[in-house]
């Protein structure tokens, strides 16, 4: 397989870690987010993904398949070892809830089209841009620690997509100085996590393009 990635995409994190997790190998190809405006508009890449939005996942096929919820589906379906949701479908109800309060509630606010809106478009300082970030970040993780099941893992004693997306996060969370005093569950799962081979491998700093 091969994954269009960017060394900080917390998107791309998440699939990293799944493809891991189930010991797919797979190609990573770098998609610069930042230099030049953004590698992920230029033309050759737009005719991968034209949302131009990494991570992008190239099937053995030849299928192209975008958006990392998606694409982490797809890897549990065609490689259900280790599942990646509980059987119970109401235990892989809430699974999905954590998840998607990453997916839908957090990210969208503080990826990085939005703040360079916020900077070039609507000329906020950094300063409100921080704010702006750190805001609805300890929002969705207040929400998170609350629902949380604790445990090992986010959702008990397995590992689950919740925490795929949870790890990323926290990941951004404290590089951009985000206080997390208050999620002292979440801190304890983001921990758990990372004493995982499948989570330390895919993390930014160990990534081919890391800088």
């Amino acid at each position: 397989m091969k994954l269009y990635s960017y060394f900080r995409s917390s998107a791309a994190f998440r699939v990293r870690i799944a493809l891991n997790l189930k010991s797919i190998g797979y190609e990573t190809v770098p998609v610069h987010l930042v230099k030049d405006g953004g590698h992920n508009r230029r033309p050759e890449y737009h005719a991968v993904n034209p949302q131009m939005r990494v991570p992008a996942l190239v099937t053995p096929n030849g299928d192209v398949l975008i958006q990392s919820l998606a694409i982490i589906e797809y890897l549990d379906e065609t490689h259900p070892d280790p599942p990646l949701l509980p059987k119970d479908p109401i235990a892989r109800a809430h699974c999905r809830a954590l998840a998607n309060i990453v997916a839908c509630d957090i990210h969208p606010l503080n990826n990085t089209s939005p703040l360079r809106y916020l900077k070039r478009q609507m000329n906020q300082e950094q300063t409100a841009i921080d704010a702006w970030y750190h805001h609805w970040v300890i929002e969705g993780l207040a929400a998170y620690e609350a629902l949380a099941q604790g445990g090992t893992y986010s959702c008990g004693p397995q590992v689950t997509v919740a925490d795929l997306f949870l790890v990323p996060q926290v990941a951004n969370a404290r590089r951009l100085k985000v206080p997390l005093d208050k999620f002292p569950k979440i801190a304890a799962i983001d921990a758990a996590c990372l004493k995982l081979p499948a989570f330390d491998r895919a993390r930014p700093e160990n990534q081919p393009d890391a800088e």
